[in-house]
């Protein structure tokens, strides 16, 4: 049975493992070693089976800057299950357990650069359908997508999200 919890200081070394093993390079973990370094307001989950972390998932927090304001919410990125569990649902419940603490702690919208096929059951939409766009040229519109919780905080905001600067390196 899967249990999601909050990030231990004793899970950065697996945490580290598992994101090699996912992406099948050190990008992602140097990513989460930088972003813990100097990111406060990180929410970072895990997936553990048994006594086994067997998922991870990161959200840190972005921004909307548009012609009205700037507006902050979250980033999903990464989010990394060992490769033998894969498409089990560890990912899923990651996904779940993030976006409900998120939407409870007032945050009003969480923005990810990810698959198409796989986001949009949790709620994703493309971003563009909000008239926003990535910090980064070429995103594929279909892969930069939003969900948003706060309807009323996000009136009238358009323009370019933005991950935090440490995500510049792994891009």
């Amino acid at each position: 049975m899967i249990s999601i919890r909050e990030e231990k200081p004793g899970d950065t070394p697996t945490i580290r493992a598992i994101n090699e093993r996912a992406f099948g390079q050190p990008t992602e973990a140097n990513l989460i070693d930088r972003l813990r370094a100097s990111c406060d307001g990180l929410l970072s989950l895990v997936a553990v089976d048994g006594d086994e972390v067997v998922g991870h998932i990161l959200f840190s927090p972005t921004t909307i800057e548009g012609d009205r304001g700037t507006i902050t919410g979250m980033g999903l990125a990464p989010m990394a299950v060992v490769p033998q569990r894969q498409r089990r649902g560890v990912g899923s419940a990651l996904v779940r357990h993030g976006l409900a603490m998120i939407r409870e702690d007032g945050y009003p919208f969480v923005i990810v650069l990810g698959h198409p096929e796989y986001y949009p059951r949790f709620g994703f939409e493309p971003a563009s359908r909000y008239e926003l766009q990535s910090q980064w040229d070429g995103v594929p519109d279909e892969a930069f997508m939003i969900i948003v919780f706060d309807r009323d905080a996000f009136k009238g905001i358009r323009g370019v999200a933005r991950y935090r600067d440490e995500f510049d390196e792994a891009m």
